[in-house]
């Protein structure tokens, strides 16, 4: 329970940062009022309506493509971040895995694939030091603290891997369970 007290904490800084860094933006807001226009015109316009959207859609979706393709250039501090990514594949609960890989033509950049998804993700640095991994096309962020890592599809709003942990990861999880660090909860020695 301490080490669950613990991972939590250690957790809550990065899943409220990444709850509000999704953009609230005018694209947002259109579906509600393009909603409101639609059901004030006739019905004899709205095919052309849908036919509008297509190829929104379609350039929506390679430009999507395209980020995947153009090289963000990275700084310095997001380089650093980089290095700290484990790499290979990872096994996270429920038998699922997931595949980190380095982009080969980009530093720095990483391919982030599984059963039903792939995305290529970079750095973006945090105030809690937490590894953070973003493809701000799809909206998936990949998470990653001492002993576990998790991927998230912030669009969708749900979890796509949880409980992800590598070599390492799984040795720090380990070390936590043998030997669980002070709970918050707990009494500091020597106050009353």
């Amino acid at each position: 329970m301490k080490s669950f007290i613990a991972s939590f904490l250690l957790l809550a800084p990065v899943l409220a940062l990444a709850a509000g860094s999704t953009p609230t933006t005018k694209a947002a807001a259109k579906p509600a009022a393009t909603a409101k226009k639609a059901s004030a015109k006739p019905a004899a316009k709205k095919p052309a309506q849908a036919k509008s959207k297509a190829p929104a859609a379609a350039a929506a979706a390679a430009g999507a493509a395209g980020a995947v393709t153009v090289a963000q250039a990275l700084t310095p501090d997001e380089l650093a971040i980089a290095e700290r990514v484990h790499t290979g594949r990872i096994a996270c609960e429920l038998g699922a895995h997931v595949n980190v890989s380095k982009h080969e033509q980009h530093a720095g950049h990483f391919q982030i694939d599984g059963k039903g998804f792939k995305y290529e993700m970079v750095p973006v640095a945090t105030t809690t030091g937490t590894v953070r991994l973003e493809d701000k096309a799809a909206g998936a962020v990949w998470l990653q603290i001492a002993n576990k890592s998790m991927l998230m599809n912030q669009k969708l709003g749900q979890r796509l891997a949880d409980e992800c942990m590598s070599p390492e990861q799984f040795q720090v999880a380990e070390a936590i369970k043998k030997n669980p660090p002070p709970s918050v909860l707990d009494p500091v020695a020597g106050s009353k």
